[in-house]
């Protein structure tokens, strides 16, 4: 009975072990990492997507008199924080609002033909935002709503996504190179990595160039000014990727994933403008980087350069942050080697002075007898 008793006794220590075993614990470490990506994807895609609404979106009632002011009065009124509503005194001035992109949509009262103009080129999203506020109160005038797109965009780009679609490829480009540069090349100098990124941001930005215009034909103007934009955005992640390297090692990854994804493609405009998401991303759409991609591409194809310049300013930020942080990186594996080498040589000499200690004892025992 002993003896059986013995043999059918569970292990307790079974799972210790296993824990405790290095192999396991190294594995479980590294699987934090895709655990966060999923929750952070998760929250801040589906925060960002899931339920576009209106958030003071502008839009123009287009009259002359009281009765303009009146009707814009009353669809503020009713709909509340979810519009900007203006009014403006011809059609023209409508036009012009729209293609300076002050506003998203423009409604020319008429008692026979009301008129919605909007430009999808600015936000497809937008547009259809507008398109829906307006439907039904021409409805209730009992006369159909004629829809003009002043800005519309090229026909190979019908949803006016494409360029969002390609902000992701360049995005994936560069931060996926950051993994190759910063790890498999942190044996170089830190000049010969940011050598590195110079020369990929270039091929990663003539890839982007190559997309957009002779494989998908979204630039059919304005390709080189594409180039110049894509190797902006692409050096800056480059640069800051291989600079945060240094600093945090296998963490670089997630960090790079949270500034360049989940931030990013949410904040950039690319599907959804900040009118139509909470205050957050429209925030960040302001002065993050894939939003100075997109909304300067957009400003270069469609709206003849209005507010290039802004956005480009905000792509040259981001390259100089980068530039900082990888300045920074070089000084601190500066200061890192010669630590090591003023240890190895403290080290070095403890050993030489142990060694003769013991040589000294020895001599002295040898004359002692």
């Amino acid at each position: 009975m002993p003896a059986d008793h013995k043999a059918h006794r569970p292990s307790s220590g079974g799972a210790a072990h296993g824990v405790r075993n290095p192999a396991l614990r190294h594995v479980l470490t590294h699987l934090v990492t895709p655990l966060l990506m999923c929750v952070g994807m998760g929250l801040a895609y589906m925060g960002a997507f899931v339920s576009p609404e209106p958030h003071h979106l502008p839009v123009a009632v287009v009259g002359a008199g009281p009765e303009a002011k009146v009707f814009a009065q009353t669809v503020k009124d009713k709909a509340g924080d979810a519009l900007d509503v203006r009014t403006l005194g011809t059609r023209a001035a409508a036009v012009g609002q729209l293609q300076s992109r002050n506003i998203d949509g423009a409604y020319v009262l008429s008692a026979k033909s009301p008129e919605l103009l909007v430009a999808t080129a600015g936000s497809d999203m937008s547009a259809m935002a507008a398109e829906k506020v307006f439907t039904p109160v021409a409805a209730q005038q009992g006369v159909p709503l004629k829809v003009t797109d002043v800005t519309p965009t090229v026909s190979d780009d019908p949803t006016g996504q494409g360029l969002f679609f390609l902000l992701v490829a360049l995005s994936i480009g560069s931060y996926a190179s950051v993994a190759v540069i910063g790890g498999a090349g942190s044996a170089l100098s830190m000049r010969l990595r940011a050598a590195l990124v110079v020369g990929v941001s270039g091929v990663v930005s003539l890839v982007g160039a190559a997309l957009a215009g002779p494989v998908f034909h979204l630039a059919h103007h304005g390709l080189w000014g594409m180039w110049g934009m894509a190797w902006l955005y692409s050096a800056g992640i480059l640069f800051i990727g291989v600079g945060l390297h240094t600093f945090l090692k296998r963490w670089t990854t997630l960090a790079l994933m949270v500034l360049f994804v989940m931030l990013n493609f949410t904040s950039s405009g690319g599907l959804f403008r900040p009118e139509l998401q909470n205050g957050f991303f429209g925030t960040l759409h302001a002065f993050w980087n894939g939003a100075g991609f997109v909304e300067g591409s957009r400003s270069l194809l469609y709206f003849g350069g209005h507010d290039l310049s802004r956005n480009v300013w905000t792509l040259a930020a981001w390259l100089v942050v980068g530039l900082v942080m990888t300045g920074l990186a070089a000084l601190t594996e500066h200061r890192r080697a010669a630590a090591t080498v003023a240890t190895e040589s403290s080290a070095s000499a403890f050993a030489e002075l142990s060694e003769a200690e013991a040589t000294e004892e020895e001599l002295e025992e040898t004359v002692a007898v």
